[in-house]
């Protein structure tokens, strides 16, 4: 997973993801209910360190060619909706495995129509 800029990028995004809705759903009403604004300090500093890890990746996987323009803008979108990385994961985790499913046929040079007879 962390042999290439996707495997980076989705080990990233899953930490901004959870620390996004630990923001959201944890320090923030610690912070109005509970009159416990520290929480919003530690984990909005984590989630903000994240967050310029999940954007330098998503740089790097355009500039490394394994995404276009289209798909960085998509995977920044998904970092500003609360569970959009996990989403995002989900559909690169399927692009991987259809890939890796993909190579035995590619490597072989055929579908298996030659074996037939």
């Amino acid at each position: 997973m962390l042999n290439t800029a996707v495997g980076r990028f989705r080990l990233v995004a899953l930490g901004e993801g959870a620390s996004f809705l630990l923001l959201l759903g944890v320090a923030m009403p610690l912070k109005y209910f509970a009159g416990f604004p520290a929480a919003v300090r530690v984990v909005g500093m984590v989630h903000g360190l994240l967050f310029v890890l999940y954007v330098f990746g998503v740089i790097e996987a355009v500039a490394a060619g394994r995404w276009s323009v289209g798909q960085g803008l998509r995977a920044l979108l998904a970092s500003l909706i609360p569970f959009g990385p996990f989403v995002l994961d989900a559909r690169l985790r399927r692009e991987q495995q259809e890939e890796a499913a993909a190579l035995p046929e590619a490597a072989s040079g055929d579908s298996g129509a030659a074996h037939r007879g």
